[in-house]
């Protein structure tokens, strides 16, 4: 073994070990770095958030009151919301279980159930508060407690960059158009008015941290200002009822999306480079380009492309894709019907009813899962799987592969396109997948009067969407702007609901399709449950649900006025969708119709 004999080397070792021991000793230690306000300000609202929950375990224990204890979770709400912006971009995984939906997740690989827990769940506990759920409230607190510490732990040693902490307060801004101004992590209090004050407050702090003098009078005090604009607003009227969503959205929250843009450009903040669904540079959710079908693509090779677009369309036109020459994909996709049918369910071959209703094509795009049933993760799985089925198209790929290369004009297309000689079956999977992403028109007459024509839309439109997002509580489920179930800002999941939906609106029968639980058969929440559609050109695309049982508009939302399947005294265990009534009017149930006639595409 080697002996260090030079005494200053010997110095140099007694002190490098006493300043290791004492950084090992020194209980929660300040983090230092070049963002240390950054990271020390959620630091800090964590412990503070820590406190208040073992406050509130405290105050169960003691069987304190219900308004006591709704108080002190109110309160615990934003303390999160303080640290939302950075929970959820750091830590997703641990920002699902902190404030995810009070539903459980599948872990798709094994079929089994993980236990729904956070802020969501105990929400439904302290609204109302029952004094026999104590021990499960508890149980629920300690789990957030874990999750709090997890928080800890992580932002200990999490390096933050000014670009990424930028890219997570502008995710944030998106977040609150869309999840938080529908109340969809306060499904049950409907508090979500109260509490986004304090995170745009937050939003406003963070900016000022990561500022400098170039930004300091001029994008930062504009975005200031808004958010002061906005918040006096929101301490002005906190009635998820009668507030104005549609100004507030195109107003207020456009205009600070927009500004942040400006403070990225003055601060030189470089992009994170990363696809995404959002646009980096969107000024908001209803910019023309603010969505980028790529980031719903397998890979790289299968991105869209003018070429591909053109091709696919004459190939979604063309009879050769089915067995017999007979049918195309339009035969079903009917683009004056935004590609749907108007038939109750799809017709086989024989002309014979199938299973489900035709979905509409046009914003299928912007979604993860294919079909009813959500079977398919993308487009080009979607594609092969109706070309094969023997009921639709009744092909075989590698037939129609051989047919194609056959064709002159399509053996230079593909060649062109792909740089190769031989057509494959990926190939053209990709190509259909391509022009169905490319129906997506984002023209409409909401579109253009979030984009400042004022004019746009009529006066019981403007009514329909402020009932829409508040008092009917449909943006819940039909987020903003895609009016689908994919989850904002990151559009990484879309969602499934179990409705209660009937054989049809006038027999009160549940529907027996088992929908995404076929797949799913161990997992009882799966059961009956179906994807998310988008609302967009709804007008066009009856009749309605995943069975074609609801012929107008105004039999659909009689069903959701009345609480889905449980409202109409049907037995559906695993509903997703609340029970309670809406107690809409028909006047405010013709607004909301109206309304959703502006999201026809022109």
């Amino acid at each position: 073994m080697k002996v260090l004999k030079d005494p200053f080397a010997v110095f140099l070792v007694i002190l490098f070990s006493f300043f290791t021991i004492l950084q090992c000793n020194k209980p929660n230690q300040p983090i230092l770095d070049d963002l240390a306000e950054v990271k020390n300000t959620v630091y800090q609202n964590n412990e503070i958030f820590l406190a208040q929950t073992t406050e509130l375990i405290s105050l169960v224990s003691k069987n304190a009151d219900e308004k006591t204890l709704q108080k002190k979770f109110d309160g615990l709400r934003k303390t999160y919301k303080k640290m939302e912006w950075a929970v959820e971009y750091y830590l997703p995984h641990s920002a699902r279980f902190i404030n995810g939906p009070a539903l459980p997740e599948i872990e798709m690989s094994e079929h089994i159930e993980i236990e729904p827990e956070g802020l969501q769940v105990l929400e439904e506990m302290f609204y109302p508060y029952q004094k026999e759920n104590k021990d499960e409230v508890i149980r629920m607190l300690k789990k957030l407690t874990n999750k709090g510490n997890s928080i800890k732990t992580n932002f200990q040693v999490i390096t933050v960059t000014k670009d990424q902490v930028f890219d997570a307060l502008r995710q944030e801004i998106f977040r609150i158009s869309s999840l938080g101004i529908a109340g969809f992590d306060t499904p049950v209090s409907g508090k979500f008015l109260e509490e986004m004050p304090v995170t745009l407050q937050s939003l406003q702090s963070t900016l000022n941290q990561i500022s400098t003098e170039k930004s300091k009078n001029s994008s930062l005090k504009k975005i200031t200002a808004e958010i002061g604009a906005s918040n006096k607003i929101l301490s002005q009227n906190k009635d998820k009822n009668t507030f104005d969503y549609l100004d507030f959205i195109s107003n207020h929250l456009n205009k600070i999306s927009a500004l942040l843009l400006d403070f990225r450009k003055e601060e030189n903040i470089p992009l994170v480079e990363v696809t995404t669904a959002l646009n980096k540079n969107a000024a908001s959710f209803y910019c023309k380009e603010a969505f980028d079908v790529n980031a719903f693509v397998p890979g790289k090779e299968y991105e869209i492309s003018a070429e591909k677009i053109q091709l696919g369309k004459r190939l979604f036109n063309d009879n050769i894709l089915s067995n017999n020459n007979t049918r195309s994909c339009a035969s079903c996709h009917n683009a004056e019907k935004a590609f749907t049918d108007g038939l109750e369910k799809s017709l086989s071959l024989e002309n014979s009813k199938l299973q489900r209703n035709t979905p509409s094509l046009n914003y299928s795009a912007f979604q993860h899962g294919q079909f009813w049933d959500m079977r398919k993760d993308d487009l080009e799985g979607q594609s092969s799987d109706v070309i094969t089925n023997k009921e639709e198209m009744h092909g075989d790929l590698k037939t129609i592969i051989s047919k194609i290369s056959k064709n002159k004009n399509y053996q230079i297309a593909f060649a062109k396109i792909f740089k190769t000689d031989k057509i494959e079956e990926w190939q053209l999977q990709n190509l259909l997948a391509s022009y169905i992403r490319s129906l997506a028109a984002f023209n409409s007459d909401f579109d253009e009067y979030m984009r400042g024509n004022s004019n746009a839309m009529t006066l019981k439109q403007k009514k329909g969407f402020n009932l829409f997002m508040g008092k009917a509580q449909c943006a819940i489920c039909h987020f903003v702007p895609l009016f689908n179930g994919t989850v904002p800002p990151n559009y990484k999941k879309t969602e499934q609901e179990v409705l209660g939906v009937a054989e049809n609106a006038l027999n009160r029968k549940l529907d027996s399709d088992p929908g995404r639980g076929k797949f799913h058969e161990t997992v009882a929440f799966l059961q009956n449950s179906f994807k998310t559609p988008t609302l967009r050109n709804i007008s066009k695309t009856a009749p309605y649900m995943h069975n074609g049982g609801y012929k107008t508009l105004q039999e659909v939302m009689e069903f959701y006025n009345k609480g889905g399947g449980k409202g109409f005294g049907m037995k559906v265990d695993n509903q997703t969708l609340s029970d309670t009534k809406l107690n809409l009017s028909q006047t405010e149930i013709d607004d909301i119709i109206e309304f959703l006639n502006s999201l026809n595409d022109k």
